[in-house]
């Protein structure tokens, strides 16, 4: 994306978001999906009245707040629910469910007619209060503060008004922590670890990333007769900032299939295929860090030719280029 294509940000400030789903895909979890948030931005703007002449291109995610339904025994396990008994009168089987409550910022790119209209902001803002955010509940608002209030950003043609204006942005979404794409820190650590182990693969290399590794350092220290020993220690390696894994779409495994040629499909109208899951690399960053709109925002970012529906952003792009 390219900093004149945002024309406008749509914030919607401190959004609290009870029991949203915290399994993000097979193998993560603690924080919703990004394709979750995407998912609630084109839900979103299918809602839209006819009088609201929007359309949402991309959003980002604050993080300010955020606590997950777990228990911390030998293992972490989630709370789960107590379902019903069934028909028989036994107990039904227990489907295991993370969930967790948030609160967030959320910041879509906008364009069109609308977004020089004083009460947009207001309007999408009670739409959103009647939706679902990955799959939790929307939480009444706190009045009478400006930091709960919701904005429609214009931001202009002008270089330095944008970079004025987003600065400004950036401070009120202070303390928190953005989430941006590090596909370059994975193919660095994987070429690292290439050159180390000829036969590490590039999974190798972002479960290495992923998890905490313990290291030992061994010191060659004195006592006080001048005898020669090893001091050891063991230490945590350190990473180059708040990395976490994270799913960012889908691959295909198979063709495509014509609407109703697969049994028992979801939608017997739309074409279907098989897909598996797009893991990278993500980083939680302070809001501060960011040079432009485009650091934080997220986009859908399909190759079909590749087989590839996935999402994207240019958090680095930008950095290199600041």
């Amino acid at each position: 994306m390219s900093d004149a294509a945002t024309k406008a940000l749509l914030v919607l400030p401190h959004l609290r978001i009870q029991n949203a789903n915290a399994i993000s895909s097979p193998m993560t979890w603690g924080f919703p999906a990004m394709s979750a948030f995407i998912g609630f931005m084109h839900a979103l703007e299918r809602r839209l009245p006819e009088s609201l002449k929007l359309q949402f291109n991309a959003i980002g995610v604050i993080c300010h707040d955020f606590e997950t339904q777990t228990q911390q025994g030998y293992v972490r396990t989630f709370h789960l629910t107590r379902n019903p008994v069934d028909k028989k009168g036994e107990t039904a089987a227990i489907v295991e469910e993370g969930r967790m409550h948030l609160e967030v910022t959320l910041v879509l790119a906008v364009e069109g007619k609308s977004i020089h209209d004083a009460d947009t902001a207001q309007t999408v803002m009670e739409i959103v209060a009647g939706m679902r955010i990955a799959g939790g509940s929307v939480m009444p608002a706190l009045s009478g503060q400006r930091r709960y209030q919701p904005a429609l950003e214009v931001l202009g043609d002008d270089a330095n008004d944008r970079q004025e204006r987003f600065r400004q942005l950036k401070r009120r979404w202070l303390p928190g922590f953005a989430l941006v794409l590090r596909d370059d820190l994975l193919q660095e650590h994987h070429q690292e670890r290439r050159q180390a182990q000829q036969d590490s693969t590039l999974l190798d290399s972002w479960l290495d990333l992923s998890r905490l590794n313990w290291e030992c350092h061994q010191t060659a220290t004195e006592d006080e007769n001048g005898k020669q020993k090893t001091e050891v220690e063991w230490q945590v390696r350190k990473k180059p900032g708040w990395l976490v894994p994270l799913p960012v779409g889908y691959g295909a495994l198979t063709e495509v299939s014509e609407p109703g040629e697969v049994a028992s499909a979801r939608d017997e109208t739309t074409p279907f295929r098989f897909v598996e899951s797009l893991y990278s690399i993500g980083q939680w960053i302070s809001p501060h860090h960011l040079n432009s709109p485009q650091g934080l925002l997220w986009y859908v970012d399909n190759d079909l030719g590749q087989g590839l529906y996935r999402l994207n952003n240019d958090y680095q792009t930008r950095t290199e280029r600041a």
